[in-house]
């Protein structure tokens, strides 16, 4: 049974699904692999690596797709790939689901598509296939770097013979995965941090770094109800929303950097800063915006540019972050399909040489969560 990897494109798309590691682990497991020429060769894997590990080269992703089972990609198929696809083949990969065009064709070709952004990140046995948190680490960790690339000022504080050098002021603007490694990195670089969330929980995370907790003022009803949401499912009131905006644009008006890092699946990002919060920020600071491919959290973003507003704030619409650490994120995001490619073997039973079998079973509980198409059908449900 082939795995197939085809190659992204490369004008927005560097990483790989599958490394030459990864080849070599699907072997053990029984799989053979081919990968289309050249998919490797953005994130410094050479085909002669996958020679090496065992896997077949393709001359071009038509081959690829005929010749295997199982397809998997970074991001979403290319139309003709999917065209292509045949009866009872699986194709693996971040698709985007609630964004995605073609769920109906793959569905029309029975096709059997699994979205790994769906993962129920609240299961212990799914954590090794979180492909939302293994990117998003690697992407908060960058996001700073390239922050401090822009901004025209050292991160730490210096004190030399000419004078101090105070620290870069940095503000983080949801703390989830991707927010919580921007405030490891940006303390690291010896920024003093504040940051801010939704989640009143992740001010003990927050505080643990090392960051400032920008707090917001709440009644009692809602603490506990946000607490007991874990922050997600709350709805703040609108007095709560209002004090929380005058908060954070008191933190920006100060701050040397930003890193906005909200992002919902299905939805747009929601809006964080404002033109009038980015009127009052300071000449030379500098905005990274990790949502900048969904909507941007920052207004004026825009995906893949840096922009510079007429007060001399630098926008950085930061839409890929990932693609740009390609050897080491294509290296986690492969673990994250090996892994969960094997919850799709079927036991071998008693028979040990018995061959290489799938059960696909959408009552298993991660299984049925990333199925977005199954038997001609299309499962997800609407948002």
């Amino acid at each position: 049974m082939k795995i197939g990897v085809i190659s992204a494109d490369i004008t927005s798309e560097s990483r790989v699904a599958i490394t030459p590691d990864a080849v070599k682990k699907l072997r053990k497991l029984g799989f053979e692999v081919v990968i289309q020429s050249g998919a490797g060769q953005a994130a410094y894997y050479a085909d002669e690596l996958y020679q090496a590990a065992g896997a077949d080269i393709a001359s071009s992703l038509t081959e690829v797709i005929t010749q295997s089972k199982i397809i998997t990609t970074v991001n979403d198929l290319p139309v003709e790939a999917t065209e292509s696809l045949s009866s009872g083949q699986i194709v693996i990969g971040m698709l985007d689901p609630y964004r995605n065009t073609q769920l109906d064709t793959y569905a029309a070709k029975g096709a059997t598509v699994f979205a790994m952004e769906l993962l129920p990140r609240t299961l212990s046995r799914a954590q090794n296939m979180d492909v939302l948190s293994s990117q998003a680490n690697l992407a908060g960790y960058k996001a700073v770097l390239l922050a401090a690339n822009e901004y025209s000022r050292p991160f730490p504080m210096f004190m030399t013979s000419a004078g101090t050098v105070k620290p870069a002021k940095v503000v983080i603007l949801g703390v989830g995965v991707a927010g919580l490694q921007a405030i490891a990195t940006a303390k690291r670089l010896g920024a003093v941090v504040e940051a801010s969330d939704l989640r009143p929980t992740a001010r003990e995370q927050v505080e643990s770094l090392g960051g400032k907790w920008l707090d917001v003022p709440m009644s009692a009803e809602e603490a506990e109800t946000a607490k007991s949401t874990g922050g997600y499912a709350w709805t703040p009131s609108e007095q709560y929303v209002k004090d929380q905006a005058a908060v954070v644009d008191k933190a920006l008006s100060n701050a040397d950097i930003v890193i906005t890092t909200a992002q919902i699946p299905g939805r747009n990002a929601p809006r964080l800063v404002h033109g009038a919060t980015l009127a009052k920020m300071k000449a030379g600071s500098v905005l990274i915006d990790m949502a900048a491919g969904t909507g941007g959290n920052v207004e004026g973003s825009v995906p893949n540019e840096t922009i510079t507003t007429d007060n001399g704030v630098r926008i950085v619409g930061a839409a890929n972050i990932p693609s740009q650490l390609a050897a080491q994120s294509s290296d986690l995001y492969a673990n994250n399909l090996v892994n969960f490619i094997t919850t799709l073997i079927a036991p071998a039973g008693d028979d040990a040489s018995a061959s290489l079998a799938l059960n696909l079973d959408m009552e298993d509980e991660i299984q049925g969560a990333l199925a977005v198409t199954h038997d001609s059908q299309v499962r997800l449900a609407k948002r």
